[in-house]
């Protein structure tokens, strides 16, 4: 199921128009891991905005590198990784945030904090886990050392 926008405003959550970095249209899509992801990261969203969280970007790109979500509440602003699993085959979805993608993260949180960052704002990567139906929010799930 696709997060339409009217549907957000109906929630009564905070909600701002946002810029979605898909290139192609869900709909087209024939993998379905790639639907799973999307459908992941709109639930996380409906998450984090149910807990008074303002979602600034989806999917924001900076070159190769994608952050899933934007998101702000108050003077703290969250770079949050999506990861979802349909078993625990392969581990937790949280191990898959190694330190590779970690490094790849803080480089686009660079670049949005260059361009849209505020002298106040505190800056955090959290991790969303689904595994199974379960989501599981890790908030400060890592610090690159800054701010």
């Amino acid at each position: 199921m696709r997060l339409s926008d009217d549907a957000l405003r109906a929630a009564g959550t905070s909600f701002v128009p946002v810029y979605r970095g898909l290139r192609s249209d869900p709909s087209d899509w024939t993998d379905d891991r790639h639907k799973q992801g999307l459908a992941a990261e709109e639930q996380a969203i409906r998450f984090l905005a149910s807990r008074g969280w303002m979602v600034l970007a989806h999917r924001w790109r900076v070159g190769r590198i994608e952050i899933d979500i934007v998101a702000r509440r108050g003077v703290t602003v969250a770079f949050v990784e999506v990861k979802s699993r349909r078993g625990d085959a392969f581990g937790s979805p949280f191990e898959a945030v190694t330190g590779a993608k970690q490094r790849e993260l803080v480089r686009a949180a660079r670049a949005w904090i260059d361009r849209f960052g505020q002298p106040t704002d505190i800056y955090r990567f959290d991790c969303i886990a689904l595994q199974k139906g379960v989501l599981e929010h890790l908030e400060d799930a890592f610090r690159p050392g800054w701010r």
